[in-house]
Order: C-alpha cells, then structure tokens, then sequence
C-alpha cells in the first residue's frame, strides 16, 4: 500500500489530532503517503484532499478538536454519494482508509470496505458508546471537563446554600453523567438507561438538609430531560433554591487528557499497521484490558455497551 488517506467524521472529540498525527507519521515511516480527507465525508464526495507532511501534524498533540474539520453527510448515505466518495479515492490512488468517530461514521466506513476500499476506523465519540471497546478517544477528557465544572460550581452552591443542577451531554448514554457524577460526587444521577424517579431525588434532598447539608448536585444527561425542568421539579416539590447549569458543548473541547492522547497515538499507528499488510481490511478499534483490539464490522449490528451500572448504583450507595 503506497497511499492512505484520514478524515474525521460527526462531533468532534479531544484526542483526535494525537490519533491524526500518529497516522500521518507513522505512515510516512512506513514509506506510505498519507493525505489529509476535509470536513469527513463531506470533503470525500468533493474532492477536498491533500497530502500530509511531517509538519503538518507539527505541535497538534495537545490541540481539541480535530485539524481535519468534520461534518455529518447526508449525502454519503445515499448510493450516488458513496459512488462520488469512491470516485475520489481512486483519482487520488488512495488504497486504504482510516475513519475517526462514531458509530454513524463507522457505518460510513463498512460501506466504503463493502465496495472495496482497506478501511480501519477509530472510536471517537465523548458518549463511549461504540461496540467492541472499553473506551472511547476523547471521554476521559470529557469527564475531567465535566468533574472540573463540578467543582467549582458546587463552590458557589455551597456559598449560597443552594441546589445546583448540571446537564451534561449524553442523548442515549449516561457515561459521562455515571462517571462524573461519582468522581464529583454528586448527590443524584439521572441517566436514559435508569427510571427517572424525582420522588426519590427530592426525598434525598429533603433528608440531607435535614441534617442540616444546604448544598447538592444533581448530573442529568440531556437524554431524558433538561436541566432546567428537573429544576422547576425540584423547587414544586420542595421550595428549595435550586439553579441549573447546561455545560454543553464545552465537554467535546480542550486539550485532550494523557489518556486520551495515549489512545489516539496508540490507535493511530495501529490503523496504519493494519492498512499496510497487504491484505483487505475492514475492522474497527478498540480497547479491552488496556490491550489494543481489531474488531469486524459485523459488530456494529450488535447492542451498544450498557452504562455501568455498578459505578451508579455505588454512586447511590455513598451519595448519602
């Protein structure tokens, strides 16, 4: 294999340029040419390519974000699109390719391999939410973002004898409310894949200011409702002064945690390995055990990874 190309695909994550600068490098060790696919898929149909030197990856490893800029295509879902984007990998003699994102984007990737092109995807997504890894490039970073805001925002709660609500990102996972509201330790967890039960939160808010605790967070994913009508629950049922703080897209930013550099580098170079065997490939990366894994495609049609619900129940246990 002579030439690869890389694009980043749907949100943003932190620890995606790590991985882009370790495929571009470790390709041009590898005497392979590596070139840079613009805004993800998008760029693919159209043609918005170039080729990456050494120093186009140059002081990238602590920068968010991703230096490839990304989008979600619609148009890549149809057959005429697909047909565009692979039109586009042969003008450019690009033989295989390396796709960083999510689960839509490693669909995306399935089908690029199903029409012939080498293709290796790397699990970027702040939900970790992807099949076949424990963890997902740019969530640690994520939860530090979110443990961080924790932090200073119960600095005032505390001052103020107040009851701070926090909506965190998470549309069909509670990772990062699970992970956070326990390294944060908060009071109360609201996740999609748990009953939400406002009698039991206020009930718990109730008691703790009995004992004379003025103060408690509450993490809600966005997935099961915002922030700001678990606040209105609250005050209906206990009078209590409650604020709500939405942190957005905050948590996809910043310079990505060592973790998630780690990983990036790890899976980059990986990818380019896998790419340069000589034989066609269609795989996915992963994590398990701190160990690198290459999984089939096939895995994308089976259950997503369930939230640990052993970190929430013990967030429960002690958030007393």
């Amino acid at each position: 294999m002579k030439k690869i190309g890389v694009l980043t695909s749907g949100g943003d994550s932190p620890g995606m340029n790590a991985a882009i600068r370790a495929i571009v490098r470790k390709g041009i060790s590898m005497n392979i040419e590596v070139y840079g696919i613009y805004h993800g898929y998008t760029g693919l149909i159209e043609g918005t390519i170039r080729q990456l030197d050494l120093g186009s990856v140059g002081d990238i490893i602590h920068r968010g974000g991703t230096i490839l800029r990304t989008s979600r295509s619609d148009a890549f879902k149809t057959e005429e699109g697909r047909q565009a984007a692979l039109a586009q990998l042969r003008k450019f003699g690009i033989e295989g390719l390396v796709v960083i994102g999510g689960d839509g984007s490693s669909r995306g990737a399935q089908k690029l391999f199903e029409l012939g092109i080498s293709t290796v995807t790397i699990p970027g997504t702040i939900d970790n939410d992807i099949p076949g890894t424990e963890m997902t490039l740019g969530f640690d970073t994520a939860v530090n973002t979110v443990i961080e805001a924790i932090d200073k925002i119960r600095d005032t709660a505390a001052s103020h004898d107040r009851i701070s609500v926090i909506e965190v990102m998470g549309r069909h996972s509670g990772n990062i409310a699970v992970w956070a509201g326990l390294a944060g330790g908060a009071e109360s967890i609201v996740i999609p894949e748990v009953d939400f039960n406002i009698e039991e939160i206020t009930d718990k808010l109730e008691e703790t200011n009995k004992r004379g605790k003025k103060h408690s967070t509450i993490i809600v994913a966005e997935g099961v409702c915002s922030g700001a009508k678990v606040v209105e629950m609250i005050k209906e049922r206990t009078g209590l002064d409650t604020r709500v703080t939405v942190l957005g897209h905050m948590q996809r930013g910043g310079s990505p945690s060592a973790t998630d550099r780690l990983l990036g580098s790890r899976w980059g170079a990986k990818a380019v390995e896998l790419l340069a065997s000589g034989e066609p490939v269609g795989k996915m990366l992963g994590l398990r055990a701190n160990r690198l894994v290459a999984n089939g495609f096939d895995l994308l049609h089976s259950e997503k990874p369930a939230v640990n619900l052993e970190l929430y129940e013990l967030s429960n246990s002690i958030s007393i």
